[in-house]
């Protein structure tokens, strides 16, 4: 069945000495795999549309086995992420995250949306780790260990402050910080700031006004959250650290 897809390519892995096996993220049919024969010859018409992070349309010939990429015209090759090392590092790093949270064929067109306005952000913004982390909690859920940011994990209350506990999954009211010693204690805005992250399309954020040392208290949380929860080792997480220890 041939079917119009529009799509960002989250992976990309060469298939004998010309082919193309591509991973898409799409709209209509959530993330799809398949072969672009040719794409790796110089004059291929498919070169252009099977890199990794190119928005595109694409003509697929779908079957129950490995799909065929028989068109494809890009709508966004996002210039300035590919032009950026740490532009593309967080770029590879959602894009691997999604590949590994989503099951083939899952339908997808709200993430789809997500990733898309999210690498728009990073494509046209120098500071890109709000909308970053919105995308990260949106996957959180959807492999199903989204950290609770709404109210206290153990017993429901909404009492601040709040601590985060990695070990008990999200927020501990006063009554039942004592459960986690290792809890940290989030500054008054961050608890509302997890909740919009989670909860709210990138669309509807504007621009949110958080402290550097709030956002790296942020990313600090998430990226210990993740190694103890999201049960998949990605290598451009690996990379991104290199490039946090070097900076």
């Amino acid at each position: 069945m041939l079917t119009h897809v529009e799509g960002i390519v989250i992976k990309t892995q060469n298939y004998g000495e010309s082919h193309k096996i591509i991973t898409i993220l799409s709209k209509e049919m959530g993330k799809l795999s398949a072969i672009c024969r040719g794409a790796n010859k110089a004059k291929s018409r498919l070169q252009a549309v099977t890199q990794p992070f190119i928005k595109a349309t694409f003509l697929v010939y779908v079957t129950k086995g490995l799909s065929t990429v028989q068109q494809g015209e890009t709508l966004d090759s996002y210039r300035s992420i590919r032009e950026d090392i740490i532009k593309t590092a967080y770029a590879a790093y959602l894009a691997e995250l999604t590949d590994k949270l989503m099951e083939s064929k899952q339908k997808a067109a709200f993430l789809y949306k997500q990733l898309a306005l999210t690498f728009d952000w990073i494509h046209q913004h120098e500071d890109y780790t709000i909308p970053i982390i919105m995308y990260e909690l949106k996957m959180f859920q959807i492999g199903g260990f989204a950290p609770v940011v709404d109210y206290c994990v153990h017993c429901g209350r909404k009492e601040t402050p709040y601590t985060f506990s990695i070990q008990e999954g999200g927020l501990l009211c006063p009554h039942c910080t004592s459960l986690d010693n290792y809890a940290v204690h989030l500054p008054s805005a961050l608890p509302r700031i997890l909740a919009i992250c989670k909860e709210v399309d990138i669309e509807q954020i504007g621009n949110i006004s958080v402290k550097e040392e709030n956002k790296q208290l942020l990313r600090q949380i998430l990226d210990n959250y993740y190694d103890q929860y999201g049960g998949f080792t990605l290598k451009s997480k690996r990379f991104l650290n290199q490039i946090d220890r070097l900076s």
